[in-house]
């Protein structure tokens, strides 16, 4: 099986359309953005995984309990009952998309450790400039600091997520790669999936304006909380002067909700 790893608006349709336009089945329904769905019983089971999670406060969560625990079985009963379609299809190829994966990625690696996985990265300064059901993580039981600027709260969720993949080890079957990339480079980053996956893949129009858009974009887009990951996937960094001049502010004070 395949599933994609990668929050929301980090152009993981892509992939999910490849794939499937590449004869791998990825469930019953799917939406225009290749997520599997209705996904009521994931949203549920996102939940349940985030009551293992500690907020410390601030940007710091603990997920030791959630990567020690035993898997509750509630969470499994939600887990099949949205892999339904899937895991009874008889295609050898199949797998399944929907951003929320993310949100229980450590618990999706013990049950499947065998899978092939696909960590789909985007500059989180295009990450954010769309809104995405993930937005609140309240809504999924993942406690935050409190703020009014939904810029922020997404920029939030995005670094929450990133800590969360980073906080789990790395399966057997792993791969990154930049959705910037599939854009610039198509032939070059499918080759490294169809040598990942053992599959030829097809290849799907890419529009090169769905790239770097926060360089037209008028709101804040970047907080200085990104940069770790920004280096490692090296997208640009805003030079100190453009910060101090307002450019791309980096992370205004946050208040911590007690």
């Amino acid at each position: 099986m395949i599933t994609i790893i990668g929050r929301g608006h980090s152009g993981t349709r892509t992939i999910s359309h490849t794939l499937y336009a590449s004869g791998v089945y990825m469930g019953q329904t799917l939406n225009p953005s290749g997520d599997l769905v209705p996904a009521h019983a994931m949203y549920d089971a996102c939940r349940i995984f985030a009551r293992y999670v500690k907020w410390n406060g601030d940007l710091s969560w603990d997920f030791s309990r959630a990567h020690e625990t035993e898997i509750p079985p509630a969470f499994m009963r939600n887990l099949n009952r949205y892999l339904e379609s899937v895991l009874n299809h008889s295609r050898p190829l199949k797998g399944w998309k929907v951003p929320e994966t993310t949100l229980i990625f450590p618990w999706i690696l013990r049950l499947y450790p065998d899978m092939h996985y696909i960590f789909w990265i985007r500059n989180p300064r295009d990450s954010i400039i769309g809104s995405h059901k993930t937005d609140d993580m309240r809504d999924f039981g993942i406690q935050y600091p409190d703020t009014d600027d939904e810029r922020l709260r997404r920029a939030i969720s995005w670094k929450y997520q990133y800590d969360l993949v980073k906080s789990a080890p790395k399966p057997k079957r792993w791969i990154e790669v930049r959705f910037e990339d599939f854009v610039t480079k198509q032939d070059e980053t499918l080759d490294r999936l169809e040598a990942f996956l053992g599959i030829p893949l097809a290849r799907v129009v890419m529009r090169q304006d769905t790239i770097n858009r926060w360089r037209t974009d008028t709101g804040v887009n970047y907080f200085d909380f990104f940069e770790p990951a920004m280096r490692e996937y090296n997208y640009e960094i805003p030079p100190f002067n453009d910060l101090c001049r307002g450019a791309s502010p980096s992370r205004p004070q946050i208040g911590v909700q007690q």
